[in-house]
């Protein structure tokens, strides 16, 4: 294992789905760099062991966090060494089919279902009865800036993100007596290698180059620029920071203010 670039001493347990690439490895490596003993669950176990190796030994699971009881057997793996979670951040999520709504296959609306929403369901009830014994903690529910305004051809994504941003209202108010907040974040594109095939696919489609369709995608945004994942990194932190003492039950965009998802090549 190499050595670890943070501190041994840990202040305080996270928990984040999908934590061993992209976003959630962002946020992790941020978290962890502020004292917090990061763990994840990770369908990925390439990935997983790359995070092990990162973050020490105990530290990640291989788990489809769309199923239920993969989710639970995981979660007393990570968890029950430590008995206590003060950050769960509900990270894991696909794209899904991007059709019109008439075309897309029942299967195909609920393995994406499975994973941006359900998942976020199977967490949570697990890790609300440690943070009310705990009377603390924070929730993250990863939503969108779809979330917010729609996305055309993005039905089951949709879906998910809208729901993740009440689920955290919801929540917020059921679980603020126990001292427990409850957030949606609201990224905007993230830039990677995730919108580069989106951008390409785009542009194949449409024949168009890539250069063209990224300058349309990125005028959705005020600010005419891609989101990065050490953007929504920061985030994370400064909430579950001081900082962040008393912000719960919101909805926090982080997408250089979005104008508009709609789609800017359609006649």
């Amino acid at each position: 294992m190499k050595e670890l670039p943070f501190p041994m001493t840990y202040e305080s347990v996270v928990l984040i789905s999908a934590g061993a690439s992209g976003i959630g490895l962002a946020c992790a490596r941020a978290l962890a760099e502020s004292g917090h003993r990061v763990l994840t669950l990770d369908i990925d176990a390439e990935a997983v062991a790359r995070f092990q190796d990162e973050f020490g030994k105990g530290s990640a699971v291989v788990c489809d966090v769309a199923d239920a009881a993969q989710v639970e057997a995981a979660f007393h793996s990570l968890v029950d060494p430590h008995q206590r979670v003060d950050l769960l951040f509900n990270n894991a999520g696909i794209a899904g089919p991007q059709q019109p709504v008439e075309d897309i296959e029942v299967a195909a609306w609920q393995s994406t279902i499975d994973t941006d929403l359900n998942s976020v369901f199977y967490l949570t009830r697990l890790v609300i009865p440690l943070m009310k014994s705990q009377r603390s903690g924070l929730i993250l529910n990863m939503s969108s800036s779809a979330g917010r305004y729609g996305c055309s051809m993005r039905s089951p994504y949709v879906a998910a993100k809208w729901a993740a941003i009440g689920l955290a209202q919801t929540w917020a108010m059921e679980l603020g007596p126990w001292n427990i907040r409850v957030n949606a974040l609201c990224p905007g594109s993230v830039g990677g290698e995730r919108i580069d095939r989106v951008i390409d696919r785009d542009a194949a489609e449409r024949g168009m180059t890539p250069d063209e369709i990224r300058k349309i995608y990125q005028r959705q945004s005020s600010l005419r620029d891609f989101v990065r994942p050490e953007d929504i990194a920061a985030m994370v932190c400064f909430l579950a920071g001081p900082g962040g003492r008393m912000i719960s039950g919101q909805t926090l965009g982080i997408d250089g203010h979005t104008e508009s998802l709609a789609n800017w090549l359609d006649p």
